[in-house]
Protein backbone atom coordinates (compact mmCIF):
# COMPACT_ATOMS: atom_id res chain seq x y z
CA UNK A 1 0.00 0.00 0.00
CA UNK A 2 2.35 2.52 1.12
CA UNK A 3 4.32 1.97 -2.44
CA UNK A 4 1.03 2.38 -4.29
CA UNK A 5 0.52 5.28 -2.54
CA UNK A 6 4.07 7.25 -3.32
CA UNK A 7 3.57 6.48 -6.88
CA UNK A 8 0.31 7.94 -7.00
CA UNK A 9 2.37 10.79 -5.19
CA UNK A 10 4.82 11.26 -8.13
CA UNK A 11 2.34 11.46 -10.78
CA UNK A 12 -0.03 14.20 -8.86
CA UNK A 13 3.13 15.87 -7.69
CA UNK A 14 4.75 15.87 -11.01
CA UNK A 15 1.66 17.59 -12.37
CA UNK A 16 1.09 19.91 -9.85
CA UNK A 17 4.90 20.96 -10.16
CA UNK A 18 4.57 21.63 -13.57
CA UNK A 19 1.68 24.44 -13.62
CA UNK A 20 3.14 25.75 -10.40
CA UNK A 21 6.29 26.16 -11.45
CA UNK A 22 8.15 29.51 -12.22
CA UNK A 23 10.73 28.28 -14.91
CA UNK A 24 8.58 29.07 -17.75
CA UNK A 25 10.02 30.03 -21.28
CA UNK A 26 11.44 33.43 -21.97
CA UNK A 27 8.90 35.84 -24.34
CA UNK A 28 8.98 34.49 -27.69
CA UNK A 29 10.70 37.41 -30.12
CA UNK A 30 9.92 35.86 -33.87
CA UNK A 31 7.38 33.91 -35.78
CA UNK A 32 8.69 30.20 -34.54
CA UNK A 33 5.63 30.38 -31.98
CA UNK A 34 4.99 26.89 -33.93
CA UNK A 35 7.89 25.42 -31.92
CA UNK A 36 6.00 26.27 -28.61
CA UNK A 37 2.94 24.99 -30.02
CA UNK A 38 5.01 21.49 -30.96
CA UNK A 39 6.62 21.53 -27.88
CA UNK A 40 3.11 22.03 -25.79
CA UNK A 41 1.58 19.01 -27.77
CA UNK A 42 4.87 16.42 -27.27
CA UNK A 43 4.62 18.20 -23.42
CA UNK A 44 0.99 16.14 -23.34
CA UNK A 45 1.40 13.49 -25.47
CA UNK A 46 4.26 12.60 -22.88
CA UNK A 47 3.06 13.64 -19.75
CA UNK A 48 -0.28 11.37 -20.05
CA UNK A 49 1.40 8.52 -20.87
CA UNK A 50 3.64 9.13 -18.00
CA UNK A 51 1.16 9.90 -15.43
CA UNK A 52 -0.92 6.64 -16.74
CA UNK A 53 1.99 4.63 -16.72
CA UNK A 54 2.47 5.36 -13.30
CA UNK A 55 -1.14 5.32 -12.01
CA UNK A 56 -1.36 1.83 -13.56
CA UNK A 57 2.01 0.56 -11.81
CA UNK A 58 0.34 1.91 -8.77
CA UNK A 59 -3.17 0.16 -9.54
CA UNK A 60 -0.43 -3.38 -10.57
CA UNK A 61 1.37 -3.07 -6.76
CA UNK A 62 -2.11 -2.48 -4.69
CA UNK A 63 -4.02 -5.21 -6.74
CA UNK A 64 -1.18 -7.96 -7.74
CA UNK A 65 0.12 -7.59 -3.88
CA UNK A 66 1.40 -10.98 -2.09
CA UNK A 67 -1.46 -12.08 0.15
CA UNK A 68 -1.12 -15.98 1.79
CA UNK A 69 -2.48 -18.57 -0.53
CA UNK A 70 -2.13 -16.40 -4.05
CA UNK A 71 -0.52 -18.09 -6.53
CA UNK A 72 0.91 -15.65 -9.38
CA UNK A 73 -0.55 -16.65 -13.16
CA UNK A 74 2.24 -18.08 -15.62
CA UNK A 75 1.10 -15.90 -19.10
CA UNK A 76 4.37 -15.75 -21.28
CA UNK A 77 2.76 -13.90 -23.83
CA UNK A 78 -0.46 -12.91 -25.19
CA UNK A 79 -1.26 -11.48 -28.99
CA UNK A 80 -3.72 -9.54 -28.04
CA UNK A 81 -1.65 -7.30 -25.66
CA UNK A 82 1.33 -6.97 -27.72
CA UNK A 83 -0.89 -5.96 -30.97
CA UNK A 84 -2.89 -2.75 -28.72
CA UNK A 85 0.95 -1.66 -27.08
CA UNK A 86 2.11 -1.89 -30.53
CA UNK A 87 -1.07 -0.05 -32.09
CA UNK A 88 -1.28 2.34 -29.42
CA UNK A 89 2.75 3.14 -29.35
CA UNK A 90 3.03 3.63 -32.91
CA UNK A 91 0.16 6.18 -32.81
CA UNK A 92 1.76 7.97 -30.01
CA UNK A 93 4.88 8.57 -31.96
CA UNK A 94 3.51 9.29 -34.86
CA UNK A 95 1.66 12.32 -33.07
CA UNK A 96 4.88 13.18 -31.14
CA UNK A 97 6.65 13.54 -34.89
CA UNK A 98 4.16 14.55 -37.18
CA UNK A 99 3.83 18.12 -35.74
CA UNK A 100 7.64 18.17 -35.41
CA UNK A 101 7.98 17.41 -38.90
CA UNK A 102 5.45 20.01 -40.19
CA UNK A 103 7.50 22.45 -38.43
CA UNK A 104 11.08 21.16 -39.62
CA UNK A 105 9.85 21.76 -43.22
CA UNK A 106 9.07 24.96 -42.23
CA UNK A 107 12.09 25.95 -40.54
CA UNK A 108 13.90 25.32 -43.76
CA UNK A 109 11.79 26.47 -46.52
CA UNK A 110 12.94 29.76 -46.47
CA UNK A 111 10.93 32.73 -47.93
CA UNK A 112 12.67 34.56 -51.27
CA UNK A 113 12.78 37.79 -49.91
CA UNK A 114 14.90 36.39 -46.73
CA UNK A 115 18.25 38.25 -46.08
CA UNK A 116 21.12 36.37 -46.03
CA UNK A 117 23.46 36.50 -43.14
CA UNK A 118 26.31 34.22 -42.28
CA UNK A 119 26.85 33.66 -38.41
CA UNK A 120 30.39 31.73 -38.04
CA UNK A 121 31.36 29.71 -34.87
CA UNK A 122 35.11 29.34 -33.45
CA UNK A 123 36.59 28.65 -29.94
CA UNK A 124 35.03 30.84 -28.31
CA UNK A 125 33.49 33.29 -29.50
CA UNK A 126 30.64 34.61 -32.63
CA UNK A 127 31.44 36.72 -35.54
CA UNK A 128 28.95 37.53 -38.69
CA UNK A 129 29.24 38.49 -42.39
CA UNK A 130 25.85 41.22 -43.74
CA UNK A 131 25.52 42.10 -47.35
CA UNK A 132 26.62 44.81 -48.39
CA UNK A 133 24.63 47.26 -50.79
CA UNK A 134 24.53 44.94 -53.42
CA UNK A 135 22.55 42.36 -51.26
CA UNK A 136 24.53 39.22 -51.78
CA UNK A 137 27.30 37.97 -49.43
CA UNK A 138 30.29 36.53 -51.05
CA UNK A 139 31.82 33.33 -51.07
CA UNK A 140 33.93 32.28 -48.28
CA UNK A 141 36.60 29.18 -47.41
CA UNK A 142 37.99 27.99 -44.43
CA UNK A 143 41.34 27.25 -46.32
CA UNK A 144 41.12 31.59 -46.89
CA UNK A 145 41.05 32.02 -42.98
CA UNK A 146 44.02 34.17 -41.30
CA UNK A 147 44.51 36.23 -38.96
CA UNK A 148 43.64 39.46 -42.01
CA UNK A 149 40.97 37.19 -43.02
CA UNK A 150 39.16 35.75 -39.74
CA UNK A 151 36.27 34.59 -41.85
CA UNK A 152 37.84 33.17 -44.36
CA UNK A 153 36.03 35.14 -47.06
CA UNK A 154 37.10 34.61 -50.44
CA UNK A 155 39.21 38.15 -51.70
CA UNK A 156 38.75 36.90 -55.55
CA UNK A 157 35.01 37.17 -55.38
CA UNK A 158 33.63 40.88 -56.20
CA UNK A 159 30.40 40.07 -53.94
CA UNK A 160 32.08 39.65 -51.10
CA UNK A 161 34.04 42.94 -51.05
CA UNK A 162 31.00 45.55 -49.57
CA UNK A 163 30.11 42.29 -47.09
CA UNK A 164 29.70 43.98 -43.75
CA UNK A 165 32.06 41.85 -41.32
CA UNK A 166 31.14 41.84 -37.55
CA UNK A 167 33.88 40.68 -35.40
CA UNK A 168 33.54 40.20 -31.31
CA UNK A 169 30.60 42.93 -31.80
CA UNK A 170 27.10 42.53 -31.20
CA UNK A 171 24.95 41.81 -34.68
CA UNK A 172 21.88 43.74 -35.13
CA UNK A 173 19.13 42.97 -37.30
CA UNK A 174 15.91 45.09 -38.44
CA UNK A 175 12.53 44.24 -37.05
CA UNK A 176 9.63 42.57 -39.28
CA UNK A 177 12.17 41.43 -42.14
CA UNK A 178 12.86 37.44 -42.45
CA UNK A 179 16.35 36.53 -42.33
CA UNK A 180 18.41 33.54 -43.44
CA UNK A 181 20.82 32.23 -41.09
CA UNK A 182 23.84 30.70 -42.77
CA UNK A 183 26.00 28.73 -40.26
CA UNK A 184 29.93 27.94 -40.37
CA UNK A 185 32.13 27.12 -38.04
CA UNK A 186 35.87 27.00 -38.77
CA UNK A 187 37.13 24.60 -35.72
CA UNK A 188 34.61 21.97 -33.71
CA UNK A 189 30.93 21.80 -33.16
CA UNK A 190 28.88 24.58 -31.77
CA UNK A 191 25.12 25.45 -31.71
CA UNK A 192 23.47 28.78 -32.42
CA UNK A 193 20.69 29.18 -30.04
CA UNK A 194 18.70 31.95 -29.20
CA UNK A 195 16.38 31.29 -26.86
CA UNK A 196 13.52 34.05 -27.44
CA UNK A 197 13.60 33.24 -31.22
CA UNK A 198 13.58 29.55 -30.47
CA UNK A 199 15.89 29.21 -33.41
CA UNK A 200 18.92 26.77 -33.10
CA UNK A 201 21.19 24.88 -35.66
CA UNK A 202 24.02 23.20 -35.48
CA UNK A 203 27.29 24.42 -37.23
CA UNK A 204 29.52 21.68 -38.41
CA UNK A 205 33.17 22.04 -39.88
CA UNK A 206 33.00 21.78 -43.36
CA UNK A 207 29.62 22.14 -43.85
CA UNK A 208 26.97 25.16 -44.48
CA UNK A 209 23.36 25.25 -42.59
CA UNK A 210 20.97 27.29 -42.20
CA UNK A 211 17.28 28.31 -41.11
CA UNK A 212 15.16 31.23 -41.55
CA UNK A 213 13.19 33.74 -38.95
CA UNK A 214 11.69 36.65 -38.88
CA UNK A 215 12.25 39.10 -35.79
CA UNK A 216 8.94 40.37 -34.06
CA UNK A 217 10.07 42.24 -31.23
CA UNK A 218 12.68 45.34 -30.80
CA UNK A 219 15.35 44.74 -27.86
CA UNK A 220 18.55 42.72 -26.75
CA UNK A 221 18.74 39.11 -26.96
CA UNK A 222 21.36 36.62 -25.60
CA UNK A 223 22.81 34.41 -28.02
CA UNK A 224 24.12 31.03 -26.52
CA UNK A 225 25.82 28.17 -27.89
CA UNK A 226 24.22 24.88 -27.23
CA UNK A 227 27.07 22.36 -28.03
CA UNK A 228 29.79 21.54 -26.15
CA UNK A 229 32.83 22.86 -27.85
CA UNK A 230 35.96 22.64 -25.17
CA UNK A 231 36.37 24.52 -21.98
CA UNK A 232 35.05 28.09 -23.54
CA UNK A 233 31.99 26.60 -24.03
CA UNK A 234 29.82 28.84 -21.22
CA UNK A 235 31.72 32.18 -22.24
CA UNK A 236 30.59 31.31 -25.50
CA UNK A 237 28.09 33.74 -25.72
CA UNK A 238 27.14 37.24 -27.60
CA UNK A 239 23.73 39.51 -28.18
CA UNK A 240 21.48 40.07 -31.02
CA UNK A 241 19.64 43.55 -31.22
CA UNK A 242 16.85 44.16 -32.89
CA UNK A 243 15.69 47.63 -33.99
CA UNK A 244 13.85 49.58 -36.21
CA UNK A 245 14.55 50.00 -39.98
CA UNK A 246 15.96 53.79 -39.24
CA UNK A 247 18.39 52.75 -36.22
CA UNK A 248 19.55 49.50 -37.75
CA UNK A 249 20.25 51.20 -41.16
CA UNK A 250 22.58 54.18 -39.04
CA UNK A 251 24.36 51.17 -37.29
CA UNK A 252 25.02 49.32 -40.53
CA UNK A 253 26.46 52.76 -41.81
CA UNK A 254 28.80 53.18 -39.19
CA UNK A 255 30.39 49.17 -40.11
CA UNK A 256 33.36 48.16 -41.99
CA UNK A 257 33.65 46.04 -45.46
CA UNK A 258 35.81 43.52 -45.97
CA UNK A 259 37.10 45.40 -48.32
CA UNK A 260 37.89 48.05 -45.69
CA UNK A 261 39.47 45.57 -43.16
CA UNK A 262 41.59 43.89 -45.60
CA UNK A 263 42.90 47.53 -46.81
CA UNK A 264 43.48 48.68 -43.62
CA UNK A 265 45.34 45.65 -42.10
CA UNK A 266 47.60 45.89 -45.12
CA UNK A 267 48.11 49.53 -44.43
CA UNK A 268 49.04 48.46 -40.62
CA UNK A 269 51.49 46.03 -42.44
CA UNK A 270 52.87 48.15 -44.69
CA UNK A 271 53.45 51.16 -41.86
CA UNK A 272 55.11 48.27 -39.26
CA UNK A 273 57.60 46.95 -42.58
CA UNK A 274 58.30 50.30 -43.54
CA UNK A 275 59.72 51.41 -39.91
CA UNK A 276 61.56 47.88 -39.33
CA UNK A 277 63.64 48.94 -42.16
CA UNK A 278 64.30 52.48 -40.74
Amino acid sequence: MATAILLVLVAVGSVVFHFLSPWWWTPIASNWAYIDHTIIITFWITGVVFVAVVLFTAYCVYRFRHRPGNAAHYEPESKRLETWLTVVTGVGVAAMLAPGLYVWHQFVTVPADATEIEVVGRQWSWAYRLPGKDGRLGTSDTRNVSPDNPLGVNANDPNGKDDVVIDGDDLHLPIGKPVKVLLRSIDVLHDFYVPEFRSKMDMIPGLVTYFWFTPTRTGTFDVLCAELCGVGHPAMRGKVIVEEEGKYQAWLEKQQTFAELTGSSKLVKASYNLETKK
